[in-house]
């Protein structure tokens, strides 16, 4: 695991250097099984779905995730979809970054946030779990709170009590109805993040 760490933060110095700057793992947390399919919790799932349906690329079971791969104006885009559940999440994210030799930089976590109103966007550069546990084991994993994050706002629109009831519950016809531009808007975000940054991105989405 420290080597690993090391190498994260590290500065590379090898001829393939530029192609590893330009490859991003992008990871959309959920839960695994067609009884999260629709859940509020599964947003990231769902995000990554709609990309891979608009562009019509396809994902394949592969160690601890669905992947597929997405290529935009010499980006390389890797999508995953942990298949470890949300609060193992951080052992695919550490798998993949390291399999695809990709720098912790180039990395994006989309996640469920449920202190933003519904369908409200924030990208971070860092920040807490906030009490998620995908987030809390990628931090673990990663020993660092310094990562890329998309926060999907799903709201609190839920009594004292009934959070777990509420992230796991499904999307209402309201909210179903309202995804569809949501959805458009995240995969605008993503391609940007790859080819115009992260302070780029952060400017022109955070709170659109």
């Amino acid at each position: 695991m420290w080597k690993f760490l090391l190498r994260l933060f590290k500065k590379k110095s090898h001829p393939n250097e530029q192609d590893t700057m330009k490859k991003f793992l992008i990871v959309g947390l959920g839960n695994i099984g067609e009884a999260y399919a629709n859940t509020r919790h599964n947003i990231g799932f769902r995000i990554l779905d709609h990309f891979a349906s608009q562009e019509n690329i396809a994902f394949e079971t592969k160690k601890l995730g669905d992947t597929a791969t997405y290529k935009l104006k010499g980006r390389t885009f890797v999508f995953l979809k942990p298949s470890t559940y949300m609060n193992l999440s951080g052992k695919a994210v550490v798998y993949w970054l390291t399999k695809e030799n990709i720098p912790l930089e180039n990395l994006l976590v989309i996640t469920d946030d449920l202190n933003l109103s519904f369908g409200s966007i924030r990208v971070k550069t860092k920040g807490s779990d906030g009490g998620h546990n995908g987030l809390k084991d990628i931090q673990a994993k990663l020993n660092t709170t310094n990562y890329n994050r998309f926060r999907f706002g799903i709201s609190d629109a839920f009594n004292k009590g009934q959070q777990i009831d509420y992230v796991l519950g499904e999307w209402t016809d309201e909210e179903n109805e309202k995804l569809k531009e949501r959805l458009d808007k995240s995969i605008e975000l993503i391609k940007s993040f790859g080819l115009a940054g992260i302070n780029i991105t952060m400017n022109t989405f955070n709170g659109k």
